[in-house]
């Protein structure tokens, strides 16, 4: 049998994308393994799925002063360690990454060993981890034409991000069930990532008494952040983290709030659901998110706004221009040619 060692994590983008792969891998014949952190949010993530997961020793890669930077380097070198030990035990054939600081040792340690790697860079242009393993990899799949001339030619694959088929199978009955909402109303949800996102939370908080007056609200709002005193408010539902149950709430969506991680604005492509973005700003992040948004906004896939002009009267004035102009948006993704993903990715795997 063919074994493929999966990697990636530190956030549900890192992850989600190699879970789409899953069923593809399994009918090509593929024994998977997974390799991620100790106890990170890939480990809680892949326990659904009956695969072996191994966790090693991480270190983030950090581009600001933190006093972890003079430690962490060591947590990669034992990272390293463990998943060389790993993979010369499991012999596999090929490494997908989906990347994330976990990935760094795993496919550094397969090149070591000559096992071919193929890793995916979600975002326009490519993070710190991916960076570390363009050198060795054997293909870098990508999600945005424009990344393609900044990947070395003989590498570069335009594949678009592996979207779980079972997202688009969801009941918007159910989904409105589960919140308590009936059919009077249209639905917002608002979904910030795994994390959680502070600041479009607060947004959305305080434009609901408006808000509310037309829509009802999913808000996903991302671990430890729901509102103990909003938890009575008609018409709005919160969630920590939802798994299974998220095709029953995009169903039960008409339109989206989102961050603008690439393999979430690719489940909004996928899905066609109208969305209006607000991307993570530049002084928390490498900008990724800004050009994510951008690139779907110039699709007319998407409205955005940037968090920094983010008040209550604009965030209700986008809401409310985005679904009066849904059908366009709609036609718009209808019309892009999304690429099949999945099985240009595990045919690329197939050959390496």
């Amino acid at each position: 049998m063919k074994k493929i060692v999966l990697t990636g994590g530190g956030t549900a983008g890192h992850v989600t994308p190699n879970i789409a792969l899953l069923p593809a891998l399994k009918d090509a014949g593929y024994e998977i393994a997974y390799i991620g952190s100790y106890d990170g949010i890939e480990k809680k993530l892949i326990s659904d799925f009956d695969i072996p997961y191994t966790g090693i020793a991480t270190g983030k890669l950090r581009r600001y002063f933190d006093p972890k930077n003079l430690t962490d380097p060591f947590r990669v070198i034992k990272g390293y360690a463990e998943a060389k030990k790993y993979l010369k035990e499991f012999k596999p054939d090929v490494v997908f990454s989906k990347g994330g600081f976990v990935s760094v040792p795993v496919v550094r340690a397969a090149a070591s060993l000559h096992i071919p790697c193929i890793i995916h860079e979600s975002d326009m242009t490519p993070g710190l981890a991916n960076k570390l393993c363009i050198p060795v990899a054997k293909k870098v799949c990508c999600n945005f034409p424009e990344t393609l001339k900044l990947i070395p030619g003989d590498k570069a694959v335009l594949t678009g991000s592996p979207i779980r088929a079972e997202l688009s199978k969801g009941n918007r009955e159910a989904g409105l069930k589960m919140c308590g909402f009936d059919e009077s109303k249209p639905v917002i949800m608002v979904i910030g990532g795994s994390l959680g996102a502070a600041n479009v939370n607060k947004a959305v908080r305080d434009a609901l008494p408006r808000l509310l007056s037309d829509f009802r609200i999913i808000h996903i709002c991302g671990k430890d952040k729901i509102d103990n005193l909003l938890l009575t408010t008609p018409g709005y539902k919160q969630f920590e983290y939802v798994k299974s149950e998220l095709k029953d709430l995009f169903a039960a969506s008409d339109i989206v709030i989102s961050r603008a991680g690439a393999n979430a604005i690719c489940e909004l492509l996928a899905l066609k659901k109208p969305n209006l973005l607000i991307p993570l700003p530049a002084a928390s992040s490498r900008g990724d998110q800004i050009q994510n948004a951008q690139s779907f906004e110039s699709q007319g896939f998407s409205m955005v706004v940037s968090e920094d002009d983010l008040t209550t009267n604009l965030l209700v004035e986008k809401v409310q221009e985005l679904y009066c102009n849904r059908q366009t948006f709609i036609q718009n993704m209808s019309d892009s040619g999304q690429l099949d993903s999945i099985k240009t990715i595990v045919n690329l795997i197939k050959e390496a």
